[in-house]
């Protein structure tokens, strides 16, 4: 099953930098304007590696990827990155406000060494498909620079949590890196080397399986890497560092861990009606209203919507709906037949909220096929519940869908049982900073 290695991270000097300064959100999540933020902050900032400008006169042999296997190279060189003296895992721990609430958690795994296994051996399980550009784009960066820098966000199932009890009362002590992020997340890290407590979590995972919740687009670039590296030695390296990714390993029974939903916003309908569309899908849901006509009747309306809506309105599933002027919870009929509905979706698929928005309502309600959806010609995505219902009075969307979170254990079912959710079903928060610890892939992971 699950195969984890002790290994020598590069970390920043911290007497040389401060590391709130120098390290960054995922690739995925870093905007234009967090790239220009982060390249003031500081000229040792990991966003000349991670994602670096690409310039107009950019060509094969002068790219953001050759600048950025120069820059690790100088850095390395310069002992502005230092490897640890002895391999280890890295307690790695994340405090933090839940976004839109008052509730503070502690997400607490460990940072080491996996084995990239194909999907089909059925030990690393994904719970998305992948894009193609963003793999071409990372699968560059790690031929130039050999270098991981941003970490995978791996699930592994401990009901009895015998895992976590074991790094408990390190991660009580103070942390040797601490610092908090543009998010007010505080990222703390512990180097553990004590070859005693390594060999205990090696076993301890020995058994498991593995889910990923963040970076799938990496893991695959790794999965990619690792068979060019084959073709080109002619044979399979066990301990090569080809074969290995860096990989954050955290609970699914985790008490810190946290998924946000990302809210639908539709637009460019013809014709759009309100109540014709209500009609269609009243087969499957009943409705309830939380009308409004003024701020103070707005706000009390929207606090008892969002409390029928996070407690799923009598103990069924519900679905909000803001279309201007009210607040709308759509919640599923009891009687309703989701097998004779949705014939070709699995039980746990129709266990989804989001899988009945896109398969019931948008498509049988207002007619916005899969394809319309992949092809976002209708359909744009809202984390923030706020940002999601002023697109709606700013006229920028015409009816916007408010989902509850999907839960941990659904994304575990279903990717263990070899299916996918669908695209944007999952936010994962917070995410897992780049530059904490990087993993250079190559010679051997015992060296």
């Amino acid at each position: 099953m699950a195969e984890i290695q002790p290994f020598r991270g590069y970390r920043y000097d911290t007497n040389r930098v401060a590391v709130d300064q120098v390290l960054t959100q995922p690739y995925d999540k870093i905007t234009p304007e967090m790239q220009e933020r982060y390249y003031a902050a500081s000229p040792y900032n990991l966003i000349a590696i991670e994602k670096g400008k690409i310039l107009r006169d950019d060509n094969p042999q002068e790219n953001v990827y050759t600048r950025a296997a120069r820059k690790a190279q100088k850095w390395i060189a310069e002992k502005i990155l230092l490897r640890d003296s002895a391999p280890g895992i890295y307690v790695y721990s994340q405090e933090y406000l839940v976004p839109g609430m008052h509730t503070r958690r502690v997400r607490t795994g460990f940072i080491a060494l996996g084995r990239i296994e194909d999907y089909d051996a059925q030990v690393v399980f994904r719970h998305e498909r992948t894009l193609s550009a963003p793999k071409a784009d990372r699968i560059e960066l790690l031929r130039h620079t050999h270098l991981q820098t941003g970490q995978l966000f791996l699930l592994y199932d401990d009901p009895a949590r015998r895992i976590e009890t074991a790094f408990e009362g390190i991660a009580h002590a103070k942390a040797p890196n601490e610092l908090q992020d543009e998010y007010g997340v505080t990222h703390r890290l512990w180097p553990v080397s004590d070859p005693a407590f390594i060999a205990k979590i090696q076993k301890e995972m020995a058994g498991k399986k593995l889910v990923i919740a963040d970076g799938h687009h990496r893991y695959e670039t790794a999965l990619q890497l690792r068979d060019e590296a084959r073709q080109r030695i002619g044979a399979v390296d066990p301990l090569a560092a080809h074969e290995f990714a860096m990989m954050t390993f955290v609970n699914s029974h985790s008490r810190g861990l946290t998924i946000l939903p990302t809210h639908r916003l539709i637009q460019n309908l013809p014709n759009f009606n309100f109540e014709k569309f209500r009609t269609h899908i009243s087969p499957w849901f009943d409705w309830y209203a939380y009308p409004f006509s003024n701020d103070d009747e707005r706000a009390a309306s929207f606090a008892e919507f969002r409390k029928d809506m996070e407690n799923q309105h009598l103990g069924r599933r519900a679905i909000g709906v803001y279309a201007g002027g009210a607040f709308y919870l759509f919640v599923l009929r009891r009687a309703a037949d989701l097998e004779e509905a949705l014939p070709n979706v699995s039980d746990a698929q129709r266990g989804l909220d989001v899988v009945l928005l896109h398969r019931l309502i948008l498509e049988k309600g207002l007619g916005i096929s899969a394809e319309a959806v992949a092809a976002e010609r209708n359909v744009a995505y809202e984390r923030e519940m706020d940002r999601a219902i002023a697109a709606v009075d700013q006229g920028l969307s015409q009816i916007t869908f408010l989902l509850n979170p999907v839960r941990v254990q659904q994304v575990m079912e279903i990717a263990l049982g070899g299916d996918v959710l669908p695209q944007k079903s999952t936010d994962f928060y917070p995410k897992l900073l780049s530059g904490l610890v990087i993993y250079r892939v190559e010679g051997s992971t015992t060296e």
